[in-house]
């Protein structure tokens, strides 16, 4: 077997991985792809294939936490593949980097610490990408690890574009607009289509997780997520932008404290909140009662409105990219946006992204001191 590359994306109920095979040029060729299901239930499985849709393995995981799920992970591998000593490292999204992190870096006690401190900037994900990087520690103690963050790509933005209007002291001590989906962002930028990667891109990540990012010439000049991944856009359980006097009323009012608001703002609303059935799309779609269209609405009403600011912080746009899974599947959702803005004659494209490959390259590129 040929030195590989693992890539993984933990999240709180699944944990999905890449493996790619490292070339003699160091480049990386395609490898198998799979997943682990259900964390935290009583029906966590593990499934394994090719990208052409070729199943290599699916079973039930008897231990249904991140470690279990890195132990079913590594012992499928040994297997059917080879030991740990094929792996030359691992690679994990992690989504706040902070100020500290401006691309990848190797994995050490300080990262590590760092990483923890940023828990409550991305309580829905900091924990869980923290979960793979140490079930993976205990499983191959001596395997390299990388750490790739959401964050990373908009350190380009210029300084008004992060600075909110808060006293100096605060914004001196962190409190910025960091902005999120930067893998998929970055990889986004890299296969933009010739006629748009020098000019003025909106590119719209819509899934769970949504947000917009405004590029010039391929590099970050704004983005709807701020300081936290739960700006922005509305999404399948997030609030999106909310007037700060409505946490305000709810605190003072409905004696809601932090952690209450905390799990509205965050679980609690968004699709699933405004529709009271689903965060997910397919199911709004497919639903059609007033409820689920008025939440499909609003959520298209809202990518268009951050759209135009975005616009506008570009001085004009020549194409848009919808990516992510509702970007790339949900086409009345693309055609409601675009029906929209179309009289700005931006150019529309739909790319599905590839955040594991861009991991996965990053690995490669840190361990080999590039």
């Amino acid at each position: 077997m040929r030195e590989a590359v693992l890539a993984i994306n933990a999240g709180s109920s699944s944990l999905k991985f890449s493996v790619y095979q490292t070339l003699a040029d160091r480049s990386l060729a395609e490898g198998v792809h799979g997943q682990v299901e259900n964390i935290g239930s009583d029906h966590a499985r593990f499934e394994v294939g090719t990208k052409a849709g070729d199943s290599l393995a699916n079973f039930a995981v008897k231990d249904s936490t991140h470690h279990g799920a890195i132990v079913a992970i590594h012992q499928w591998f040994q297997d059917h593949v080879g030991s740990e000593a094929s792996f030359s490292g691992v690679g994990h999204r992690v989504v706040h980097g902070g100020a500290d992190f401006l691309g990848p870096v190797r994995i050490d006690a300080a990262v590590m610490a760092r990483l923890k401190a940023l828990i409550p900037l991305a309580p829905l994900h900091q924990p869980h990408n923290i979960a793979a990087i140490e079930a993976i520690a205990l499983v191959a103690p001596h395997l390299p690890q990388v750490a790739c963050f959401d964050t990373s790509f908009h350190r380009t933005q210029p300084r008004l574009a992060q600075l909110f209007a808060l006293p100096r002291a605060l914004s001196d001590q962190g409190v910025l607009r960091y902005g999120f989906h930067g893998i998929s962002y970055e990889y986004i930028a890299g296969v933009l289509p010739e006629e748009i990667k020098h000019g003025r891109v909106v590119v719209a990540h819509l899934g769970n997780g949504a947000s917009l990012c405004a590029m010039r010439d391929g590099k970050s000049v704004a983005t709807t997520m701020g300081f936290t991944a739960v700006d922005g856009l509305m999404m399948g359980t997030r609030t999106g932008s909310l007037d700060p006097g409505v946490m305000l009323y709810l605190m003072q009012h409905e004696k809601m404290d932090a952690a209450a608001i905390e799990d509205l703002i965050y679980r609690r609303s968004g699709l699933l909140g405004v529709s009271g059935i689903s965060a997910d799309m397919r199911t709004l779609l497919e639903d059609g009662g007033d409820p689920a269209r008025e939440a499909v609405d609003l959520f298209v009403y809202r990518i268009v409105r951050e759209f135009g600011s975005l616009v506008t912080a570009l001085g004009g746009v020549d194409g848009l990219v919808f990516t992510g899974g509702i970007g790339e599947h949900a086409a009345a959702v693309r055609d409601g946006v675009v029906q929209v803005v179309g009289w700005l004659g931006a150019k529309v494209f739909v790319i599905p992204t590839d955040e594991d490959l861009v991991i996965g390259r990053a690995v490669r590129r840190v361990l080999d001191g590039g």
